[in-house]
């Protein structure tokens, strides 16, 4: 928005850190009840607003430096009109006057049919949530039947048209599904998409985290390893996984590990949730009303500097597995993966 002495500005915290990666839950609805996220009882929580008053926070932000944009939800599939919104924000460009990179984080139910749609709206890149490669396993974790198959065909559909790298994102639960290990080693070299696994965080709406269900970093190494050697990959600092490929080059698999090696020295994101409001942390035990400033009629530039303040008060790191840890305010399906 503004550049001082031909340098373009960008949101920096009190500790230095760069941001330029936005989230933005455009609902809270979900087709899905997956064991690790929601209770099975509760449904959506908060209002859905206007695309028109995500555009323009995604403008702001844009003027302010962010670089990339990933929608969430919940499912932000379920919402009509999400390609069309795609299409809007493929338009804006950042400060430094570069396009922004587009992304989507979805459960894949709905994927086969607007994979194509999206792609040409302008979107990136995609990444799929999915906790087995087991149709019966799967369902047992989403609490949905005959659900494997489409989320199947909308991978390889997002693989198809070009929503490259595909990526595929598995919570590991002790009991569920750690089993699962090494079938989606398997999975990531036969479908050519990249496996990522994810360290079971304390965000369920259950709220029955605990350390002994988390399958850590080393454990899945270890695990995959037996079945064929793995090699690190070199990643950029702000990357929240660690990224490894097979020997033979063929298969990519991640491991993002906010438990047991937490990353927020290196944090670039922010949140908006589904109903405006601006999220620091996955672990905020606050939150700062951005669609309240803009109902109340702000300008652009009152709300980008409320913006610049908010990112000042970024939290340090979370505190998981510490005495002091205080669970987020929200859960993740209304926050925002």
């Amino acid at each position: 928005m503004r550049e001082d002495q031909g340098l373009v500005l960008t949101l920096t915290d009190k500790f230095g850190r760069a941001i330029t990666d936005l989230r933005i839950a455009v609902t809270d609805h979900c087709n899905y009840r997956c064991v690790y996220c929601r209770t099975g009882n509760e449904g959506p929580l908060y209002a859905d607003l206007p695309f028109s008053d995500y555009l323009r926070m995604a403008r702001i932000f844009a003027g302010l430096g962010i670089k990339k944009i990933r929608l969430t939800g919940g499912e932000p599939l379920l919402r009509r009109g999400v390609v069309d919104f795609v299409r809007q924000l493929s338009i804006l460009r950042s400060s430094d006057g570069q396009p922004l990179d587009l992304a989507m984080t979805s459960n894949g139910h709905l994927l086969a049919e607007l994979a194509a749609p999206l792609k040409q709206a302008g979107l990136d890149r995609i990444t799929v949530s999915m906790d087995a490669v087991d149709p019966d396993r799967f369902s047992r974790i989403t609490r949905v039947a005959r659900g494997f198959d489409s989320v199947l065909a909308g991978i390889r559909a997002a693989k198809r048209v070009g929503l490259a790298p595909v990526k595929v994102n598995c919570v590991l639960m002790r009991g569920f599904n750690e089993d699962q290990i090494v079938p989606f080693g398997r999975f990531a070299r036969a479908e050519g998409v990249v496996v990522r696994f994810i360290e079971f965080m304390p965000l369920e709406e259950g709220r029955v985290w605990s350390p002994d269900v988390v399958v850590k970093l080393e454990e899945i190494l270890g695990r995959m390893m037996e079945f064929r050697p793995l090699v690190e990959i070199p990643r950029a600092r702000s990357e929240t996984a660690r990224r490894y490929v097979f020997d033979d080059g063929i298969g990519e698999i991640g491991i993002i590990a906010p438990v047991s090696h937490p990353f927020c020295g290196q944090c670039s994101r922010i949140r908006i949730t589904s109903d405006g409001k601006i999220r620091t942390c996955l672990f905020s035990v606050w939150e700062h009303d951005l669609h309240e400033l803009m109902r109340r009629g702000a300008s652009d530039e009152q709300l980008a500097d409320f913006i610049r303040t908010v990112v000042i008060s970024k939290e340090a790191r979370h505190h998981i597995g510490e005495p002091d840890f205080l669970p987020a305010s929200r859960t993740m399906v209304h926050i925002g993966g």
